[in-house]
């Protein structure tokens, strides 16, 4: 079986996790502050807060930001569950922005529309989760427009999107955004193991992020009260937190990945550039990119002209799966999971998003993916739609 995705470990990578492992640290040692500089430095931020998952990231960023019941926070419907789920975490109230038909991410236009008519109504948005699906990313400098018109704070769910950039800029650079957040899970563009990590350019945000990460706990004695005077305190905690760290172990890893990041971005394009050659005639929809954007191309996903294919969506894609493709679906529209559906979401929220997902597949898209492999996908698909 192809994977639709695939982490690519090199020995130097393995070395430098066998070197903490014989080091004297192993979850909170140096190299946690070193993984996090990098990142930082890479994308242009100022601060940089590594944490166990992209999930984790999103969770106290909305909390930084302060996030709380009786908010609304928005996002898109095409993400992992994780994009909305972080509202909820906080107690407030989840709601979804359909998206653009070209690069399926959140429409600009229709947010700008629920935007007028939330402001109508009385109720606005406290945040605003644009996804950069695929790795391109979404029109940042229209979001941020609307972001000061309406009043709303904004995160970049970027995790699928480092070593991507934005108008010639890095996504990361918070240029747009009050807080950006990447994944680092094996099928990521670098991978951790399991971890991800939040950047600002806003040091009290970042700060309230490192409290959030550890429990609460600060060592730091000017954010002690009350300060300690002869007790032994090495610590407090000062506010409910979590354990949400990231050890030097898998830090160690993403620290050694950062070193080829550019390199698997630019095989990412290569291979996107193939399969466009290769699917040219194909009934399908090949991935459009925005002139303003260079995508990371985490995934590659194509939309089948159904009514050419002459087969069911369903049919394609099992197809592909019997002949050794492992395809997949990114993304279910949130709203339709059956969790949200007991908030009240309904089918026919988001049209655009519904349309996408009874048409949209994922075809592999790793590095290490060979010419004779994309051969293979594709040829697979050839025979699934009767080309």
């Amino acid at each position: 079986m192809i994977p639709y995705g695939r982490q690519d470990i090199s020995e130097a990578d393995i070395q430098s996790v066998v070197d903490v492992l014989r080091s004297d640290f192993l979850t909170q040692g140096p190299v946690v502050p070193a993984f996090e500089k990098a990142v930082a430095d890479y994308c242009g931020a100022q601060y940089a807060v590594a944490v166990s998952s992209a999930t984790a990231a999103l969770h106290i960023a909305c909390l930084s930001l302060g996030v709380s019941p009786g908010d609304v926070v928005w996002t898109s419907p095409i993400t992992f569950v994780a994009s909305a789920n972080c509202a909820l975490y906080c107690g407030a109230t989840i709601d979804f922005i359909d998206i653009d038909p070209l690069t399926y991410n959140l429409s600009v236009a229709r947010l700008a529309e629920k935007l007028e008519q939330a402001q109508q109504k009385g109720c606005l948005p406290k945040l605003v989760i644009p996804v950069h699906l695929c790795g391109q990313p979404c029109d940042m400098k229209e979001v941020s427009m609307l972001s000061k018109q309406y009043g709303f704070k904004t995160i970049e769910d970027a995790s699928h999107a480092i070593g991507g950039k934005y108008c010639g800029e890095p996504i990361g650079s918070g240029h747009y955004s009050d807080i950006t957040v990447f994944s680092f899970h094996p099928v990521k563009i670098i991978t951790t193991g399991e971890g991800g990590m939040a950047l600002t350019n806003d040091a009290q945000l970042a700060k309230r992020m490192k409290l959030l990460r550890s429990h609460g706990i600060t060592s730091d004695v000017d954010a002690m009260d009350p300060r300690p005077s002869e007790q032994l305190w090495f610590y407090q905690q000062i506010s409910l937190g979590f354990n949400y760290r990231m050890t030097d172990i898998h830090a160690a890893l993403g620290l050694s990945q950062m070193r080829r990041l550019d390199e698997f971005v630019a095989q990412r394009h290569l291979l996107a550039k193939q399969y466009n050659e290769m699917l040219n005639d194909f009934p399908i929809v090949i991935p459009w990119q925005h002139q303003d954007s260079y995508s990371s191309l985490h995934l590659y996903i194509i939309r089948l002209k159904l009514e050419q294919a002459g087969k069911t969506h369903r049919q394609v894609f099992e197809a592909l799966r019997s002949a050794g493709i492992g395809v997949n679906l990114h993304y279910i529209p949130v709203y339709l999971q059956p969790y949200y559906q007991s908030l009240g979401f309904t089918s026919g929220y988001c049209p655009e998003a519904e349309k996408y997902y009874a048409e949209a597949i994922s075809l592999p898209m790793f590095p290490a993916l060979t010419v004779a492999e994309q051969y293979q996908v594709v040829n697979a698909l050839k025979r699934a739609v009767s080309v």
